[in-house]
């Protein structure tokens, strides 16, 4: 759904070779991700870009949404889920399941307090807020999801997820071995790189890749990236042949098993 870091691609202002290209795949909205699997559509992070992503994509249903953390380039889309309670005529409310650690909701209980009111006014947001406690699994219809836990830097903590032969880890800039070993066995790992220079609250593409390399999926892509990754085109060519930069609406199907 997205690919771009906080500031999205381009970045307000800038005039740089990637800011300025003329290819799709270097125009990057605001990191979020789309699962479908056995009936069951998951949204990964619901940003500033989540209005604009959900009619992009076409996507009049959601069962859940599952955020990584806080921080307002994964949750600022969040008021925009009411679209998603009024879809039917005559009209039902649905309400949208929001998975989080205990963390990220009370700060979405915080930032949309007026969802959470006892005396609500009319339009407001349908949220049904389901805090993920530690390291265990939890279901999603008949889908199961593993939370993946990380360092997005000694403040702050961030949460991936597995899904079946699928991991998608974003912001991240440390993981332990035990979680590690929760990624072994998948086909297809999802993982930041903001750039090729150190942060200090990111993965950049050398720590990406050493993770991929300890992982060892079939395929792995790119996400989270900042203008200062390059071309799409130029830092592709870079990569080892299992590793691909994501693209803003790519698909990537994966005949999961496991």
């Amino acid at each position: 759904m997205g690919t771009g870091t906080s500031q999205g691609v381009p970045v307000i202002g800038c005039r740089c070779k990637v800011c300025t290209s003329d290819d799709p795949r270097d125009r990057r909205l605001r990191t979020s991700a789309m699962i479908e699997t056995r009936g069951v559509r998951l949204v990964i992070d619901a940003g500033p870009d989540f209005r604009y992503q959900m009619l992009r994509s076409g996507v009049r249903h959601l069962d859940a949404i599952l955020l990584t953390h806080e921080h307002k380039d994964h949750i600022g889309g969040l008021d925009d889920v009411r679209a998603f309670n009024f879809v039917d005529y005559p009209p039902t409310i649905h309400r949208v399941p929001i998975y989080a650690s205990p963390r990220t909701a009370a700060c979405v209980r915080k930032d949309f307090d007026y969802a959470f009111a006892q005396d609500k006014y009319r339009g407001v947001p349908e949220i049904e807020l389901r805090e993920v406690v530690g390291e265990e699994p939890f279901c999603v219809g008949d889908v199961r999801v593993i939370p993946i836990q990380g360092g997005h830097s000694e403040r702050f903590s961030v949460m991936g997820f597995r899904v079946g032969a699928l991991a998608y880890l974003t912001d991240f800039k440390t993981i332990a071995d035990g979680e590690v070993d929760k990624l072994r066995g998948v086909c297809v790992l999802v993982v930041n790189a903001l750039r090729f220079g150190a942060h200090d609250s990111h993965f950049n593409v050398d720590e990406a890749l050493e993770l991929i390399r300890r992982v060892e999926p079939r395929a792995a892509y790119l996400t989270h990236m900042s203008h200062e990754i390059g071309l799409h085109a130029v830092t592709s060519s870079l990569l080892p042949s299992h590793v691909r930069l994501a693209y803003d609406q790519m698909q990537i199907m994966i005949n999961d098993s496991i």
